[in-house]
């Protein structure tokens, strides 16, 4: 028979009810047996394992995500976005499965670290030109409006350089040595917190390669018509360098061509379709955002 127990619940047995962890009373959870954490415990220390190891990839799409508030969002083109990544992503798994390396595999993967960082490089060159000669060809009062907007954009830049600067240093051993080799303890102390800095700088660093490509170094925040015409300017720069550097594996020539002119054609597609749909959909166009 059930009987209203003193914890404002129900239970048998005189108000006492079967728990996980054995008899407790109805509404209480009983303690874990001794010796054995709960499972709250041991999930939490799982998500906590999760939340170190993903958080220079959290503070990466922090700093490299387009922030302003008023920005306009069409879910159609971060889709086109998303799946314009995934083909291409999709075409360079396929040409490596299908044709051998002509190299090791060490050396395939240094060279595609080397072309995001480039890739990243070439952004910022053209990025600041590129949104310098925007703001300053704005009529006013659009050209106060667009400074205004600059620190996104700009902490992107700072954030990515500083990081690369300072994993480029962690890098170096005769630095360390010739800047802390003669203050002793301490100076190995701080070679030692600069290498335990990298693990976290370089994925950090990988990601956020990555991300201000696909963001264009968050010149959305400025204004939207910036993203799709940088865009194809850095995948033409990365072609060219490609096709320069030659195919990382022994596929025939007509095959490398037609994977080289599919990156810019697929990109500078997709940057006139963002642009068309802008000004079909929104009204937005590149001579409305320069207020002429």
């Amino acid at each position: 028979m059930e009987q209203r127990d003193g914890y404002g619940g129900y239970g048998r047995y005189g108000g006492q009810g079967r728990q996980p962890g054995g008899w407790a009373p109805a509404g209480r959870t009983a303690a874990p047996p001794y010796g054995r954490p709960s499972a709250d415990r041991e999930r939490t220390r799982r998500h906590g394992c999760v939340t170190v190891l993903m958080a220079p990839f959290v503070a990466a799409a922090r700093f490299q995500r387009p922030g302003r508030a008023d920005r306009l969002a069409d879910p159609a083109m971060s889709r086109a976005q998303v799946a314009r990544t995934g083909i291409g992503l999709g075409a360079t798994a396929w040409l490596f499965y299908a044709y051998t390396l002509r190299q090791g595999a060490k050396d395939v993967i240094d060279d595609k670290l080397t072309e995001m960082l480039l890739a990243a490089a070439v952004l910022m060159v053209v990025g600041p030109l590129a949104v310098g000669a925007f703001v300053v060809a704005a009529r006013p009062p659009l050209r106060g409006r667009y400074r205004r907007r600059l620190p996104g954009p700009l902490t992107a830049f700072g954030v990515l350089f500083g990081a690369a600067a300072l994993l480029a240093f962690a890098f170096r051993r005769d630095l360390h040595d010739r800047l802390f080799g003669g203050i002793g303890d301490v100076g190995f102390l701080l070679s030692l917190l600069i290498g335990l800095t990298s693990l976290f700088l370089l994925p950090f660093v990988l990601a956020s390669s990555v991300l201000c490509v696909h963001h264009s170094f968050r010149t959305a925040d400025v204004h939207e018509v910036l993203p799709p015409l940088l865009s194809p300017v850095v995948v033409v720069a990365m072609s060219v360098l490609q096709a320069v550097d030659g195919p990382p594996v022994n596929a025939p020539q007509s095959v490398w061509l037609l994977f080289l002119a599919g990156a810019p054609l697929s990109v500078t597609a997709l940057s006139v379709w963002e642009l068309h749909r802008l000004r079909t959909r929104y009204g937005i166009t590149l001579r409305g955002a320069l207020g002429r």
